[in-house]
């Protein structure tokens, strides 16, 4: 049996979740680039870049937590704050639905990271290190 907390599984499992979805933005811009889809080009290639590459270390991030690293707490609860903030623009562009999920997504995580559980298992006492 397993000593990680069920807040840090459901923190580690949001955070890669949020990861796969920014790499999977970042494919799609590729995809739309490389069949001539996109608007422009020029932009569609860097958009893809970073989509992939954000993505991938909101992974490595996500795979931090999941082994219990103390250092990854950090990067989840800043992902979390950005999260929120597009949820807020997605509001007030009056897309309710998709910002009510990523609010919900955001809220879930940083409670999840947050929680006790959590940081008794990121930071033990020295004795138990």
């Amino acid at each position: 049996m397993s000593t990680r907390p069920v807040t840090v599984v459901v923190a580690a499992a949001l955070e890669a979740l949020i990861g796969l979805a920014v790499a999977v933005g970042g494919l799609y811009s590729l995809v739309t680039a490389a069949t001539g889809q996109a608007a422009s080009v020029t932009s569609a290639i860097p958009l893809a870049v970073l989509g992939l590459g954000s993505g991938a270390v909101l992974v490595f991030v996500a795979r931090g937590l999941w082994r219990l690293r103390d250092w990854a707490r950090t990067p989840v609860v800043v992902t979390q704050l950005f999260l929120a903030v597009v949820a807020y623009y997605m509001f007030t562009s009056d897309q309710h639905a998709i910002g009510g999920v990523l609010l919900a997504v955001a809220l879930c995580a940083a409670g999840a990271v947050l929680a006790p559980p959590t940081t008794a298992a990121l930071f033990p006492p020295p004795e138990r290190k």
